[in-house]
């Protein structure tokens, strides 16, 4: 191994001492050489002992670790990591009968940090979020097909279009989840398609909506509307200001024989919510991140208490407010702080129910708290 070194500055190794996966810029004390984003890194406290191996990422966080011993990161230990990845999900009963779409790799919850797969129907859809990753690309290629995945396509973040690794995909996967059909547009959607990390949440919003009247705002392809349908809800509205994702809200209600109670309402949503007059049983926010840098967050919290004002004053008495951030700067507390702010506002009593959060296929390393992004609450509103 011939890992260009970085040496950290005295006491600032403490937070890899306790195995936290980041390495910020401030922590830098000098870089052996040059190094391009994305290589392999060695990192050495100043007394030149080993701290483990990383990818260079040359932002605020310098460096993502991948071990935290001097090891060679190569296709076998790719191999390894995917291996331990699947086997969790398969020890979580996934797939299964009734769902076969589910996160297979989880970043640094799955000690790989920069890397997002997730399975739909079989097919498995690569994410990166990092170059070190991003250069990886054909090494996890060969080891997913080690482990069973033949279908294999690479979503980009940006405006890109999503490229066919290996095999054979279709633009459109219809998915299984908790006996749902779904339509996922693995080319044009969002994230990787879907928001997996809701599946906990819509099969508890469908037991919670026998004879409601639903709204879901922020629907995008309207995962928590068919839940909502399948639960019994004698009416549903899907707000989203984008033309392609209610299109397959539509699809999706079809696909589940629910059509007849399912509307779609193409309209920004904050401006809907802070004019609408009709009220609802049950209201679900499952806005997209308003704050993904915390230069962002002040604006942010201000969003989200503006939504959920609208929300709560537009529930009938005894509705309930399915509230959710994923902004990663928004922590549990904030965020609870945040909605209280908007009860007092309203002048309503308001009581949590539940205190909601990602599945167990999204798991987060103990030593990384930052890895449990999506926060929610079940609010009872009186």
């Amino acid at each position: 191994m011939s890992y260009p070194k970085i040496y950290i500055k005295k006491g600032r190794e403490k937070s890899l001492n306790r195995f936290h996966p980041w390495v910020f810029s401030g922590s830098i004390h000098k870089l052996e050489r040059e190094i391009d984003e994305g290589e392999v890194v060695q990192l050495q406290d100043i007394t030149a002992k080993q701290l483990g191996v990383g990818h260079y990422c040359g932002g605020s966080i310098s460096v993502k670790m991948l071990a935290f011993e001097l090891i060679d990161i190569n296709e076998v230990w790719y191999l390894n990591k995917l291996q331990q990845a699947k086997k969790l999900r398969t020890d979580l009963f996934l797939p299964s009968e009734s769902t076969n779409a589910y996160r297979l790799v989880h970043g640094e919850g799955d000690g790989l940090p920069g890397l997002i797969v997730d399975i739909y129907n079989g097919v498995a859809v690569i994410q990166t979020h990092s170059k070190g990753m991003e250069l990886a690309i054909p090494i996890v290629v060969q080891c997913l097909k080690k482990i069973g995945y033949s279908n294999i396509i690479k979503k980009p973040i940006g405006a890109e279009l999503s490229a066919v690794l290996m095999g054979e995909v279709a633009e459109r996967i219809e998915i299984s989840e908790n006996d749902f059909k779904l339509n996922v547009d693995v080319v044009f959607g969002q994230k990787t398609g879907f928001f997996l990390d809701q599946r906990d949440n819509r099969l508890l919003l469908s037991a919670l909506s026998q004879g409601k009247a639903v709204l879901n705002v922020f629907s995008y392809t309207g995962g928590f509307s068919v839940a909502a349908l399948k639960g019994g809800a004698t009416q549903v509205i899907s707000v989203d200001s984008a033309t392609k994702a209610l299109e397959i809200a539509e699809e999706n209600a079809m696909l589940n024989d629910c059509a007849d109670k399912h509307s779609i309402l193409k309209i920004d949503a904050v401006k809907y919510l802070e004019n609408m007059e009709e009220q609802f049983d049950i209201i679900v926010l499952d806005p997209p991140a308003f704050a993904k840098h915390k230069s962002a967050r002040h604006n942010a919290i201000q969003a989200y208490r503006r939504i959920n004002e609208s929300a709560i004053r537009n529930l009938k008495p005894g509705g309930l407010l399915m509230t959710f951030s994923c902004s990663q700067v928004i922590d549990k507390q904030l965020f609870a702080d945040i909605v209280a702010s908007a009860a007092i506002n309203v002048k309503r009593n308001v009581r949590v129910l539940s205190v909601l959060r990602q599945p167990m296929d999204h798991p987060v390393s103990i030593f990384h708290p930052e890895g449990e992004y999506l926060k929610g609450l079940i609010l009872k509103i009186d």
